[in-house]
């Protein structure tokens, strides 16, 4: 009779379990026994385990074998499990020290021929490990460089079973193929990212940096959009939400493009912190483990609320809302999302996370991110534009802006009606507008103030702040809300549109470098969430 144990990670959402994987062989018919809740892929590992450890030139146990994975009241899934899984059996079998893997954190998928394959959510399993007290782990050698990224832990690449043997037993490590190049990310979940939005190089080589052309969307290339410009620089600044309302061809599309590339990179943590949810997803580009710019995730309006929020059979998977975390998720054509979808992001633009109940386990998901919505007036695009010839009914008007509901876009700290593109702006008659770089300078000095004054605090941008803390913690100037809270006593403003025009008055305010709000900063807080004029223009280096 043989006992040993090896330890792997088994991934919930984006949290990791360590499981320790157990191996028992007793004397009797020879079976294959895999116990501790496994769904379909896990059970088809004795057959991959099997032909692996065989064709790496191990001989299989003969005897009664019993894998269990405790605890066993979590569910597990996934190739990831095939590493440990053999290397408990080969403990068992005392092919290798049943010491030596005790401790030993392995995750990793198995080929027949015993090659070790990539698997998803390596950084987020490795960094359960760590937490969990492990110091050491196992991964194939394309993840290496990903699981690396977790501090105070020794990392082995292996690009084969029997790699792994030679280790263990202190036999020399026998030479393998290189692995197969890395594959794009999944196909499935690629489409959603603009590639090179927040995936790419950053803005160290973008506009204005020696005169050459940039490797990103400029916002110089976007004509006219004065308002809009303005709308998008205090919305990045603040992480605000935005609403841009205008006809087919004004640029809604070119301005959201552009958004990730003013916002700030990701700190460290920040990039830990996306990088994990990349890697469940299986997303990751190829040679870039460590996702340092913001993401930018724009689904397709056909895209289902599980697409969205995150979902699926068995143990949910993160949605656009977690793969836009820390980053931008654009919804373009937002009239056209079913209401259903719509509404259930509700929940992670107040909470910043969401929260999937299935019958396999409840997830938790981070989700805060900037969500930047576009649509027509109209079905036709052409309503309210004098000439243009809408034929569109009232009735259908209405049901078609309606499809936005009062409370999703109460969550819309600023709406922007962007207007067609005129002559001159399209000819450049009006001048070259900023790009990208400059307006990029100025949302990290504003967030940089906002840094300062929220150090001490669990929140990090203005609009993340309660309103209650607001007003009481950092008031604004006497005065200053009097038109605000005029607003509110007409109808105007809900109590949560006020605290979010307050939430705008201070970045506001920080873009121009001022201590507190003033009432300019709140009229152009409230031009920005009602779409009034208020006559409000902000001075030269206080916005676009």
């Amino acid at each position: 009779m043989g006992f040993a144990r090896a330890c792997s990670v088994a991934l919930v959402g984006v949290d990791g379990v360590v499981v320790e994987v157990q191996a028992d062989l007793e004397p009797g018919v020879a079976a294959f026994t895999l116990v501790g809740l496994p769904d379909k892929t896990l059970v088809e590992s004795r057959d991959r385990v099997r032909a692996a450890v065989v064709n790496s030139g191990a001989a299989w146990p003969q005897k009664k074998l019993t894998v269990g994975l405790s605890p066993a009241s979590v569910p597990k899934g996934g190739a990831g499990f095939d590493l440990a899984v053999a290397a408990a059996v080969l403990g068992a079998a005392e092919v290798v020290d049943p010491g030596a893997i005790a401790d030993l954190v392995l995750i990793g998928e198995l080929g027949l021929d015993g090659r070790v394959r990539p698997v998803r959510g390596i950084l987020p399993a490795v960094l359960a490990a760590a937490e969990a007290g492990y110091r050491q782990v196992v991964v194939p050698q394309q993840c290496a460089a990903e699981a690396a990224l977790v501090p105070d832990v020794s990392v082995l690449g292996v690009r084969s079973l029997r790699q792994l043997i030679a280790v263990l037993t202190d036999g020399v490590v026998p030479e393998e193929e290189p692995p197969d190049p890395p594959g794009r990310p999944d196909p499935m979940l690629a489409g959603l990212f603009v590639p090179g939005a927040g995936l790419g190089t950053g803005l160290a080589r973008g506009a204005g940096s020696g005169g050459e052309a940039p490797d990103h969307p400029d916002l110089s290339d976007v004509a006219g959009q004065h308002a809009a410009r303005r709308a998008l620089e205090v919305a990045a600044a603040g992480g605000h939400h935005l609403f841009l309302s205008g006809p087919p061809g004004a640029g809604k599309t070119m301005l959201a493009e552009r958004l990730p590339w003013i916002l700030p990179p990701l700190t460290r943590q920040d990039s830990l912190e996306v990088t994990a949810v990349h890697s469940v997803a299986g997303i990751l580009p190829p040679g870039e483990p460590l996702v340092t710019k913001p993401p930018y995730c724009a689904p397709h309006h056909s895209a289902t609320m599980q697409s969205l929020v995150g979902g699926g059979a068995g143990v949910p998977r993160p949605g656009a809302v977690s793969l836009a975390h820390r980053g931008v998720l654009f919804l373009d054509e937002a009239a056209e999302f079913s209401a259903k979808a719509l509404d259930a992001l509700r929940q992670p633009l107040e909470s910043g996370h969401v929260v999937i109940a299935r019958a396999a386990g409840v997830v938790r998901l981070p989700a805060r991110f900037l969500m930047l919505l576009a649509a027509n007036p109209c079905p036709c695009g052409r309503h309210n534009l004098q000439g243009a010839g809408c034929e569109c009914p009232a009735s259908v008007v209405r049901r078609y802006q309606a499809r936005l509901s009062g409370p999703l876009l109460d969550r819309v700290d600023l709406r922007v009606e962007v207007e067609p593109v005129t002559r001159s702006d399209l000819l450049g008659r009006g001048g070259r507008g900023e790009d990208t770089a400059t307006v990029a300078d100025r949302v990290r000095e504003a967030r940089a103030r906002a840094a300062a004054r929220l150090a001490d605090t669990p929140w990090r941008l203005n609009s993340e702040v309660p309103g209650h803390e607001l007003r009481t913690r950092w008031p604004a100037a006497p005065g200053a809300l009097a038109q605000a809270e005029r607003d509110l006593e007409r109808g105007l403003l809900t109590a949560r549109g006020l605290d979010r025009v307050l939430r705008v008055a201070w970045t506001v305010a920080d873009l121009r470098g001022r201590d507190r709000p003033d009432a300019l900063d709140v009229a152009v807080a409230l031009e920005l969430r009602t779409g009034i004029a208020r006559g409000a223009t902000l001075p030269p280096g206080g916005g676009s």
